[in-house]
């Protein structure tokens, strides 16, 4: 049976491609603005605080996906 350390030297930590597109893409053109990108199997979970920028976001959604090359569902969440 393997350590707890032994799993995370195994563990691959970086970034997806595509929430590194996705967090590249809003700061890029939301001025520096912060989301948190969650991937799942069927979707990508983009969340931030603001209301303003999740509803900006939600108008430009086929640039976002564009801009991941990626055919999963992009969600928005606030908060």
């Amino acid at each position: 049976m393997d350590g707890l350390g032994e799993i995370l030297r195994r563990k691959d930590f970086d970034e997806p491609p595509e929430v590194r597109a996705i967090k590249e893409y809003v700061r890029r053109y939301y001025n520096e603005a912060e989301v948190r990108v969650t991937m799942q199997q069927h979707a990508i979970i983009v969340a931030a605080r603001s209301a303003a920028l999740i509803g900006s976001l939600r108008l430009n959604l086929p640039k976002l996906q564009e801009a991941a090359a990626t055919d999963k569902r992009i969600m928005l969440r606030i908060g």
